[in-house]
């Protein structure tokens, strides 16, 4: 087993994958929003307005605020087709050209002859977007739904404004299970913040890229080539077949999980060096490592496949 993103050439940039501006349901100016972002220390903000008939289906351009510290990615929040519960879907697409093709969605009802989620989902990848199944807990997503999407690259596993504003920020049971049916995927946190709420800086991804633009980052993204984080940083991971070794910022607990319950936790005090063993996990044909620091914040390296 390797992990691939410690292997790949350039550093680590911080960005967060899913926002919303005035131009959709956010309350601040994109140009606002991007300034936050490059205040709080971030690398790149990917905005992503709701791309509905209501707001005029924006893809806000934010190219104007990048500079050689801060850079966007643009994007969208993709909705059509109803799942399970009748309501449309949300899918993130980041990476999306001004001239993405909008569905038949006119607002946040379902409508006749309208694309399904898995359709808006291809064409967004085959448009060159990194696509994910967003907030699956706050959509009260099926798996049923979930595994109509076939053209995802990751579930995003963590939203900040979810759990502030819902407490449902969580994905890991929707990515868990498609991973032990086979399902590739990665996973990412994110922020989806509006700016209405302490929505905002609480999950992000830290990038491995050679450089700090749009297509490097878009290229790592779609590779795995990223870690998700609400805090603490992973500075290298090293599997072998009886153990993984985790190197990472001072944590209080490094958590190996896979296939069904298989789970193994070593707790201790300012942890950066940590080796757990892999006898439990046997059987599973993928794994993951979570690390937790003392105030409970938690970062999530990608899935691994034996």
């Amino acid at each position: 087993m390797t992990d691939s993103m410690f292997q790949a050439p350039g550093r680590f940039f911080r960005g967060n994958l899913h926002t919303h501006s005035n131009r959709s349901d956010g309350a601040l100016e994109a140009e606002e929003v991007c300034r936050r972002y490059k205040t709080e220390g971030y690398d790149f903000l990917a905005l992503t307005d709701h791309f509905v008939g209501t707001y005029g289906y924006p893809i806000t351009d934010t190219r104007p605020y990048r500079d050689n510290q801060f850079t966007t990615i643009l994007g969208a929040e993709l909705h059509s087709g109803a799942m399970a519960n009748g309501e449309l879907w949300h899918i993130l697409a980041v990476g999306l050209p001004l001239d993405f093709e909008v569905p038949n969605a006119p607002h946040f009802k379902p409508v006749e002859d309208q694309e399904s989620g898995a359709e808006i989902a291809r064409r967004a990848r085959e448009a060159g977007a990194y696509v994910a199944i967003a907030h699956p807990q706050w959509s009260a997503l099926t798996m049923e739904d979930a595994r109509t999407i076939d053209a995802a690259h990751a579930v995003e596993v963590y939203n900040h404004g979810c759990g502030v504003g819902a407490d449902r920020a969580d994905g890991f049971h929707t990515l868990e299970l498609l991973l032990s049916e086979g399902r590739r995927l990665d996973l990412c946190a994110t922020d989806d913040a509006h700016f209405t709420e302490p929505d905002h800086f609480g999950g992000w991804v830290m990038v491995k890229a050679q450089e700090n633009r749009p297509e490097s980052l878009l290229e790592a993204l779609k590779a795995g080539h990223y870690y998700s984080s609400q805090g603490p940083d992973f500075v290298g991971i090293s599997w072998s077949d009886k153990t993984v070794d985790v190197e990472s910022s001072a944590v209080s607990s490094v958590i190996v999980q896979g296939q069904g319950s298989a789970a193994v936790a070593v707790h201790g005090d300012a942890m950066t060096r940590t080796q757990v063993s892999l006898i439990r996990f046997t059987d599973s044909p993928w794994l993951r490592v979570t690390i937790v620091d003392r105030d409970g914040k938690r970062a999530w390296c990608n899935p691994v496949w034996r």
